[in-house]
């Protein structure tokens, strides 16, 4: 290092606007969607496209919509127990996190047009939803064997060393900003230096620092030794879906949803790594926040046949175009590090060293973007067995590598798409389910879905080389199961329904990107305790 020395706070707070900051991992969150709706929804698995008389259909198959022949108002609400169980190298952690939610709240009008009428209906429906959940915490932690993130941060700064003869200028330009007696470029400001944040945080600390050898001037970095991470995430998509929809004789049933979908995203995490190199050793952090806001519009089209005017079987089909989103994110960062060691004569050497806000811009910084993702395309089938057996089963599919991130004049992130296609691949998804008639007014029900996996199996989150972001996490998730159970009453105008849900599902997680550190093995369950009370008249 070119100084041994205790470094004690390091704080930043990052602002403006630069470089790109969104990933392929940004698109794959705030795409598709999760099992939620009515608890006769969930119950029955979301099996209901072609089934349909279901509000929560509104949002798979609007068609689905017209074959109600009354009024209804429905409204959901529940609980979520979420569980995380981390593995590194041996060591494991768990974590939960426990919350009650409103899900669902809407209504359908019908309009009868006529008995003998080729159009029979005409109904017009509204419901609000929850259609991702983001509630979870998480914790991790091991032994590095000398893997560090801070070669993550020396690679990214790496990218603008113009060669060994400027090295140390360059480092020196960076760590010594801000000191009395040197007028240098602010190292965070976009247009005075193209330098990544990250980068910076880990020359200004230290932990990314000038060695010298036989060969001459290079970028070091620190060993890692051992380190910790927890993370707590919440919030989730809403989505407000208005619906219209046609029966056609009682055999063919079309309907379209315009959809707006309000985003709300919020990570808080913490990062620690104990460190050493040859002439010191330590420790640093890293805090992190983090947080995405927006609404987006999309519009869905579907179609159900009933092709045997004799057999109650139909079938079904959907087509949802891309959602259009606007969205902000906001973020920012603190480092504390902390290193000692001691001079060639032995002697301990302790200095102190803070970094405060009058460095860079003042705030958080601000990143206005846009999102396209992918189009959905469902099909469907469903019928009635002895007039007390429902039966429902339907496949989905979403190409996730077509998923688009543009900056907020519309043009295309050129890069970050190109992740997408090499890190996104397509998601295929299955749902069965069925309902039972046990009593005139009672009925069970089943379900289940599997959903496989957004991500190649070399993924990776990369942050650019002038990168403002300084949050290098991300989760690789494997194929989703999900199993469901309900129950349900339905007297003459009032209803209630009641629906378990367990969802499971393994992922892969990394703290920063190196091709030598081991996947953390993690387990997810989440498991949600569904009501729906109804009126239908």
């Amino acid at each position: 290092m070119k100084n041994i020395k205790t470094i004690a706070t390091a704080s930043l707070l990052l602002s403006f606007i630069g470089a790109t900051a969104q990933t392929p991992y940004d698109a794959a969150r705030f795409s598709g969607n999760e099992l939620n709706g009515t608890a006769r929804f969930v119950g029955i698995g979301g099996a209901m496209s072609a089934l349909g008389a279901d509000i929560s259909v509104i949002g798979s198959n609007p068609a689905g919509i017209g074959l109600f022949r009354g009024h209804d108002f429905t409204a959901s609400f529940g609980f979520n127990a979420t569980k995380t169980a981390s593995d590194f190298g041996g060591n494991t952690m768990n974590e939960k996190r426990n919350r009650a939610s409103f899900d669902q709240i809407g209504f359908v009008y019908t309009s009868k047009i006529g008995n003998r009428t080729k159009l029979r209906y005409v109904n017009f429906g509204f419901n609000y939803h929850k259609s991702k959940n983001f509630n979870r915490q998480f914790a991790s932690g091991g032994m590095l064997g000398g893997i560090s993130q801070t070669g993550q941060m020396a690679n990214m700064i790496n990218a603008w060393i113009d060669g060994p003869s400027t090295l140390d200028k360059q480092i020196g330009d960076i760590y010594n900003y801000g000191m009395q007696g040197y007028d240098l470029p602010n190292p965070y400001h976009p247009t005075q230096s193209p330098y990544p944040y990250l980068g910076v945080m880990g020359v200004r600390s230290e932990l990314v620092y000038v060695g010298t050898d036989e060969q001459g001037d290079y970028l070091a970095y620190m060993n890692g030794i051992a380190n910790g991470y927890r993370s707590v995430e919440e919030g989730g998509i809403s989505d407000y879906d208005f619906n219209v929809s046609f029966n056609v004789e009682d055999r063919m049933y079309f309907g379209a949803t315009i959809g707006v979908h309000d985003v709300s995203y919020r990570r808080t995490s913490y990062y620690t790594e104990d460190v050493t190199d040859k002439n010191a050793s330590g420790y640093y952090e890293i805090n992190n926040t983090f947080s995405t806001d927006g609404t987006g519009f999309d519009f869905k089209f579907g179609a159900i046949f009933r092709p045997f005017e004799e057999s109650p079987f139909r079938f079904g089909i959907a087509v949802h175009t891309p959602i259009w989103y606007a969205l902000t994110d906001i973020y920012s960062s603190m480092m504390y590090t902390r290193l000692d060691g001691e001079s060639s004569t032995g002697k301990p050497i302790h200095v102190d060293f803070k970094e405060s806000p009058q460095y860079y811009t003042d705030g958080d910084v601000l990143r206005d973007y846009q999102m396209v993702t992918p189009w959905r395309f469902n099909v469907s089938m469903g019928t009635v067995v002895a007039g007390n057996i429902a039966l429902g089963a339907e496949y989905e599919f979403m190409n996730y590598a077509s998923a688009k991130l543009k900056y907020s004049d519309g043009y295309d992130m050129e890069e970050q798409n190109s992740y997408a296609k090499d890190d996104l691949k397509g998601v295929h998804t299955v749902r069965v389910g069925a309902e039972a008639r046990i009593l005139p007014s009672l009925s069970v029900r089943a379900g289940y879905n599997f959903s496989s996996s957004v991500f190649k199996e070399s993924a990776y989150k990369a942050l650019g080389a002038s990168d403002m972001r300084t949050d290098t996490e991300y989760f690789n998730d494997f194929g989703r199961n999900t199993v469901t159970v309900g129950l349900g009453y339905r007297g003459n105008r009032f209803y209630a329904d009641l629906a378990y849900k367990y969802d499971m599902y393994k992922s892969d997680f990394y703290a920063f990107s190196d091709t030598s550190l081991t996947a953390t093995k993690v387990d997810n369950k989440r498991h949600q305790l569904l009501m729906t009370l109804g009126v239908h008249f």
